[in-house]
C-alpha cells in the first residue's frame, strides 16, 4: 500500500552454478524517494530490480515493503510497476489497449477504464496517439506508452529498469526531465537502473553505486561524487573519470608522483595520513580541478590530444614520466599537439586511497582549501 518503504535485508541471488548475481545487499529506500542503482553491465542492479518486482526469487536474505515481508508475496499482488528496456508493448493492441489492459484483467469496468486511459495519455503528452499500434510510434512515445501502462495502476512504487537506452541523446535528455517532473508531481517511489552517469547525476536524490554484486556507496550524487568510497567509484562516475595514478606518500607529508613532482598536502590531513607516510598511495584528481589559472601546484604536462565537445574541451596530456591525465578545459582552449603546457591543483581538490583495499584514505573534513602563505 503507500507510504511503504522497500527494505532489503542481506539479500543474496545465487544462480544455478553457484553464479553470484547480488551478494547479501542492505538498501532501504524512502517511500517517495527517487533512487537510482548505478553500475556497469553484470554488475546486478537489474537483478536487484527483478527480486524487487518479484520476477525473480531471493535465494537468502529478506525483502519488505513497509512491515511486511514480501519474499514469497507473488508479483501480482506486490502493487509494483515495472517498465522495461525494451517496453515489452503489446504489438496487435492500440495505445489505448495497451494503457487500460492491466485495468482490464483486475475488472474494472469499461467506462472507468476509458477514463483512467485517457486521463493518464493527457498527463504524458499522448492523448492523440490512443487509436495507433506501437509500431506507428517512435522511441520516445513508446517509452511514454510503457510510462503510463505502470503509471495507471497506481502502484506503490515504478520499477524503471534501464527505460531510456534505446533513445537518441536529444530525447533521453527530454525524457529525463520529464521523469523528474513526473516523480514530482506523483510523489511515488521511483527505482531506476542505469549504467549512464548523466541519468544518475542529474535524476536520482540518491544513487546506489553497484559491482560485482555489492553494493559500493550509497548516497546523494553530489556527496558521492565529492567522496568516492573507492577507486572503483571514483573511475566510475562522471565522465571524463577521475585520474588515479600511483604516487607516494612523503614523511613530510607531500604525495609524490615522481621525483620532481611533489604536492603538499593541507597541515590538517596530515595527522590522518600519518599511517601512510613513507607508503605508497593512490592519488585521484578529477578533471575539473585541473586549472588554467596559476594558484596551488603548476604540474608540467605535455599536450597529447585535444577533444572538443562544444562547450567544452577535454584535454589529454601527458606527465613529465608519460602518464596520461585528462583535464575539462574551457571551449575555447587551444594548444599544438606535442607542445608543452601547464596546469594547476589546488592540493586540498586531492583524493587519496589505499592501492591494498583501493578504499578512500579518511581524511580531515571539511579542510580548508591551501593558500600561498601554506604552500611556502
Amino acid at each position: 500500500m503507500p507510504g511503504s518503504d522497500i527494505r532489503l535485508e542481506r539479500v543474496s541471488k545465487v544462480y544455478p552454478g553457484g553464479v553470484v548475481a547480488v551478494d547479501a545487499i542492505d538498501l532501504a529506500i524512502r517511500d517517495g524517494e527517487f533512487m537510482i542503482l548505478l553500475g556497469p553491465s553484470g554488475c546486478g542492479k537489474s537483478t536487484t530490480l527483478r527480486l524487487i518486482a518479484g520476477l525473480e526469487a531471493v535465494t537468502s536474505g529478506d525483502l519488505y515493503i513497509g512491515e511486511e515481508r514480501i519474499n514469497e508475496v507473488d508479483p501480482k499482488d506486490r502493487n509494483l510497476a515495472i517498465v522495461f528496456q525494451n517496453y515489452a508493448l503489446f504489438p496487435h493492441m492500440s495505445v489505448a489497449g495497451n494503457l487500460g489492459f492491466g485495468m482490464k484483467i483486475r475488472g474494472h469496468g469499461r467506462a472507468e477504464t476509458a477514463a483512467r486511459v485517457r486521463q493518464t495519455a493527457e498527463m504524458l503528452g499522448i492523448g492523440e496517439l490512443l487509436a495507433r499500434k506501437p509500431r506507428e510510434l517512435s522511441g520516445g512515445q513508446r517509452q511514454r506508452v510503457a510510462l503510463g501502462r505502470a503509471l495507471i495502476r497506481d502502484p506503490i512504487a515504478f520499477l524503471l529498469d534501464e527505460p531510456l537506452s534505446n533513445l537518441d541523446a536529444k530525447l533521453r535528455a527530454t525524457m529525463r526531465t520529464e521523469l523528474i517532473k513526473l516523480h514530482r508531481q506523483l510523489g511515488r517511489t521511483v527505482i531506476h537502473v542505469t549504467h549512464d552517469q548523466v541519468e544518475a547525476m542529474t535524476m536520482g536524490e540518491r544513487i546506489c553505486i553497484m559491482n560485482q554484486g555489492k553494493i559500493v556507496q550509497t548516497g546523494p550524487p553530489m556527496e558521492v561524487y565529492r567522496n568516492p568510497a573507492d577507486t572503483f567509484v571514483a573511475g566510475f562516475l562522471a565522465s571524463p573519470p577521475m585520474n588515479l595514478l600511483d604516487a607516494r606518500l612523503d614523511s613530510d607529508g607531500s604525495a609524490s608522483l615522481a621525483d620532481s613532482l611533489r604536492i603538499p598536502l593541507p597541515e590538517s590531513d596530515r595527522s590522518a595520513l600519518a599511517a601512510y607516510r613513507d607508503r605508497p598511495v593512490i592519488l585521484g584528481i578529477r578533471p575539473e580541478d585541473l586549472r588554467e589559472q596559476p594558484g596551488g601546484i603548476a604540474l608540467p604536462l605535455r599536450v597529447v590530444a585535444i577533444e572538443a565537445l562544444g562547450p567544452e574541451v577535454i584535454l589529454i596530456a601527458s606527465l613529465q614520466d608519460g602518464r596520461e591525465i585528462a583535464a575539462r578545459m574551457s571551449r575555447d582552449f587551444t594548444e599544438p599537439i606535442g607542445s608543452a603546457h601547464q596546469l594547476w591543483v589546488d592540493p586540498a581538490a586531492i583524493h587519496l586511497f589505499d592501492p591494498a583495499t583501493t578504499r578512500a584514505i579518511a581524511r580531515e573534513p571539511d579542510a580548508p582549501p591551501l593558500t600561498p602563505q601554506s604552500l611556502a
